[in-house]
């Protein structure tokens, strides 16, 4: 005889049985236990799959965000989802354990700013880049950025040849902590205040322009 098919596993996410703290307590358990035992940032609609339809997920994010204060670790929205991250004043003990470097630190300091000025200016094409540098951008650079996923193909751009242009990732915002690209720093409100030029933000690499001295293929 065949085997009969496993039966499937129903969730009760209304959980109508337990008291209310009970079973606010009990959502707060799954969601954080679902994002962190997952290596992606977490979406809502994935939440929301272990939560009652009246599950405040808002809330419960900010409860469980309260809960971390003061540990190492905190849950931050990066990538459109939610992650568990390690807080940056541990940055240096985590590299003296590990060897593990910040973000981006496989990049060379060229790719780092192709990378950045792809973010800023996205998007915008291999011979657009090449204008802001007054030099040709590689293939080879465009190709190991798509290669590591924080660029990829935009749409073709409407000049001679309908080239491609190209855009930052979901990975990208992961990889930087960014939740949107609206978290990337302003340009123009640094050059109003006198703390960063154009001209300085592509002589330099992403990570002093996220986080301070503080811390074309066809």
């Amino acid at each position: 005889m065949g085997r009969r098919p496993k039966a499937k596993l129903t969730l009760d996410t209304t959980l109508t049985d337990l008291p209310s703290a009970l079973r606010w307590r009990e959502w707060m358990g799954r969601v954080e236990a679902v994002i962190f035992a997952s290596p992606e940032p977490v979406t809502r609609a994935m939440l929301a799959k272990v939560v009652g339809p009246d599950c405040n997920l808002d809330l419960i994010i900010d409860d469980i965000q309260a809960e971390l204060r003061g540990r190492p670790y905190e849950l931050v929205a990066v990538a459109g989802g939610w992650q568990h991250r390690t807080r940056k004043q541990f940055a240096d003990a985590i590299r003296t354990a590990t060897g593990a470097g910040e973000p981006g630190s496989a990049l060379s300091a060229s790719e780092m700013q192709v990378l950045l000025c792809v973010g800023y200016f996205q998007p915008i094409t291999r011979s657009e880049l090449g204008k802001f540098f007054g030099r040709e951008i590689s293939r080879d650079v465009i190709g190991h950025l798509r290669r590591l996923d924080l660029i990829d193909h935009g749409p073709r751009a409407p000049q001679p040849g309908a080239p491609y242009t190209y855009v930052t990732t979901k990975a990208f915002l992961a990889q930087f902590g960014f939740d949107t690209l609206r978290d990337l720093p302003d340009i123009e409100a640094l050059e109003d205040a006198g703390l960063l030029s154009k001209d300085r933000l592509f002589a330099t690499d992403m990570s002093e322009v996220i986080y301070g001295n503080d811390q074309d293929e066809h």
